[in-house]
């Protein structure tokens, strides 16, 4: 009786759920149709407008699969836990076109809600920025506080403005991540690590409290490097010394101490902003530039958001007889299996391989990795699509984006060619594979396990630990999959497993060290990687295919649906500001990082227990 109570409880709850959501659903297509028949919904491009660049989200080269409904009712609801997420290409695109596009005047940088992004992605979007300015159209940034990245672009800028009460915040870059050793130590949880490499520290954070020694060598050169990018970057468009930069606390207080401690003031009289203006003063400003709008309360302008929409098709048209170059995107950790847009799963990646194989119309591809890593059995299987794209006749090139590291730079190494953005993090060719045992942390409460085997294979659980043989056979398996890993690369690129080994050792590279090692072949972003492709095909005339994960005919109603204007308008006003990015990007980056580490322990699924996966290659900036 109770069994069959709490079913019919369950099959209520579940059905007053659905209930809802069907409700919801059908009042806001109403809705839709109510705005498209009133032609609320169409977004006017006004003549003469600035344009806002209000970026709210972190810079994507893919953004994950989130489920429409989910997306549409996340805010309202209280559920938003991720932040959101902007691609890459539509902000150049945006850039781009408004470049072009008479209506459009000037551009006002927005980014205080934008999130961090690596260099290479802040430099594909300064790029975009330098060539709006080209056409004699200014650029005028303005902001409460810069961070780092914000700062990138800000610089870009004809003008950078700052809150009177503002602040920018330049403090490098930097690995820190966060060692459990003790804590596990206290669970009593036994640690088995089977690891090759000398700089292989993707499990130093299981089996230490610090970075050790020798990671700390290799993580100070590259950081360094990159470090050094961003300065040479800054310094040429500010117009100062390197010196400039604070890289002591001793230098920071002691130029802070000559403005009284006063941020915005500090950042003006060292050159880092060109004036100090609050709101009014930047709206004025803009007023005087291109005059008011309709309603006479703010500048003439138009937003990020609905300048895209204005010219980006929900469903793009693809040329049916044109020869194509395919672009395919392996972005987040390589995990064994089937993933959705935003992850890599070892089989859903392979298969839009091969459906560009199987296309006779894709005459090359470009495979853009920004990943540190993950299972070695997926990335194999990866790397054998490749392969089978190059044996078709079908040329491949890897565009490597932030980082393509470990697995990552496992499925680049079979490309006909290894094209890398000068920050790209790369290298990092090491494996390693972990079991934790909880026979001690059992016995504490009183909890054993006992029994018999027909082998004494069956003999080693979570519970009765790993046998001293096995851990051998384990580590014989770890050592032959690094041998594996260096035949991989050495046969790619035309070097010897002994050559590869010199830089390996699981040692991670910036792309400018990489490529004086031989393992980049070209420094170039994306499309100069697709016109290399290109180029190796022979092709004269063709269009570039993005070939990603389709979504069923219920996914694309509604995506087509919910991207019009008056929809994304309604959800934010129902949004509480506590689910803004802005909120998000203030949680406490510690337990954020925390969250990270534990959730990532799910994606520890290779069949084998063997992992090619760079745990530094995320930099805190």
């Amino acid at each position: 009786m109770i069994k069959k109570a709490v079913k019919a409880t369950w099959h209520g709850i579940n059905f007053s759920r659905q209930l809802l959501v069907n409700i919801l659903f059908i009042v806001l297509v109403i809705a839709i149709i109510a705005s498209i028949a009133s032609d609320e919904g169409e977004i006017i491009v006004p003549d003469g407008a600035v344009l806002t660049l209000n970026l709210n989200g972190y810079l994507v080269e893919q953004k994950r699969y989130v489920d429409p409904l989910d997306a549409v009712f996340a805010g309202p609801f209280g559920g938003q836990d991720e932040p959101a997420e902007i691609l890459v290409d539509d902000v150049v695109d945006v850039i781009n076109n408004a470049a072009k596009d008479d209506r459009i005047t000037a551009m006002l940088l927005d980014l205080q809600q934008m999130g961090g992004a690596h260099i290479n992605k802040l430099n594909a979007v300064a790029d975009a920025i330098d060539a709006f300015k080209a056409q004699g159209k200014p650029v005028i940034a303005t902001g409460y506080y810069y961070t780092q990245s914000q700062y990138y672009l800000a610089a870009h800028a004809d003008e950078v403005n700052l809150h009177p009460y503002g602040g920018v915040s330049i403090d490098g870059f930097g690995v820190y991540p966060v060692y459990f050793k003790e804590a596990l130590d206290k669970l009593k949880v036994t640690q088995h690590v089977f690891r090759v490499g000398t700089f292989k520290s993707a499990v130093e954070p299981l089996i230490r409290n610090d970075m050790s020694p020798a990671a700390k060598e290799a993580n100070k050169e590259w950081l360094g490097e990159l470090w050094q990018q961003y300065k040479d970057e800054i310094t040429a468009l500010r117009g100062f010394d390197a010196s400039n930069f604070d890289e002591t606390l001793d230098d920071y207080l002691r130029k802070l101490s000559q403005v009284d401690g006063n941020s915005g003031e500090y950042a003006q009289r060292f050159g880092w902003v060109d004036a100090l203006k609050n709101n009014q003063q930047i709206r004025q400003q803009m007023v005087d530039l291109v005059g008011y709008d309709d309603e006479g309360k703010n500048f003439l302008q138009i937003g990020f958001n609905d300048y895209l929409a204005s010219f980006k098709s929900p469903m793009p048209f693809e040329n049916p007889i044109t020869e194509k170059v395919a672009v395919i995107v392996a972005k987040g950790t390589i995990v064994d299996g089937e993933r959705r847009a935003g992850e890599i799963g070892g089989d859903s990646t392979a298969a839009l391989l091969r459906e560009a194989r199987e296309d006779d119309l894709v005459k090359a591809v470009v495979l853009r990795i920004d990943s540190g890593g993950g299972s070695m059995f997926a990335s194999e299987v990866i790397r054998r699509e490749v392969i089978a794209l190059k044996e078709a006749g079908k040329p491949v090139v890897a565009s490597m984006g932030s980082v393509a590291a470990s697995g990552g730079y496992w499925i680049a190494s079979a490309a006909n060619e290894i094209w890398a953005a000068p920050s790209t993090i790369t290298g990092s060719i090491g494996v390693f594979g972990t079991i934790m045992t909880f026979e001690d942390s059992a016995a504490e409460l009183g909890v054993y396990s006992d029994g018999v085997g027909t082998t004494e294979l069956k003999g080693s659980s979570i519970l009765l630990g790993l046998k001293d043989k096995m851990a051998q056979a384990i580590q014989m398996s770890v050592e032959n999959a690094y041998e594996r890993f260096l035949n991989v690369v050495a046969q790619s690129r035309n070097m010897s497993p002994a050559e590869v080994d010199d830089i390996a050792q699981g040692r991670v590279w910036i792309a400018t060290q990489a490529k004086e090692l031989g393992l980049v072949d070209k420094l170039g972003d994306k499309d100069a990687a697709i016109s290399a492709a290109a180029e190796m095909a022979s092709l004269k005339q063709y269009d570039v295919k993005l070939i990603e994960q389709q979504l069923t005919p219920r996914e694309q109603l509604l995506n087509s649906l919910l991207s019009s204007s008056m929809v994304s308008t309604l959800i934010d006003k129902q949004t509480p500001a506590s689910a803004k990015l802005g909120a998000t990007m203030q949680v406490n980056s510690l337990l954020k990082q925390v969250e990270q580490q534990v959730q990532s322990l799910q994606n520890y699924n290779d069949p084998d227990g063997i992992y090619a996966k760079c745990l530094v290659c995320r930099v805190s900036n």
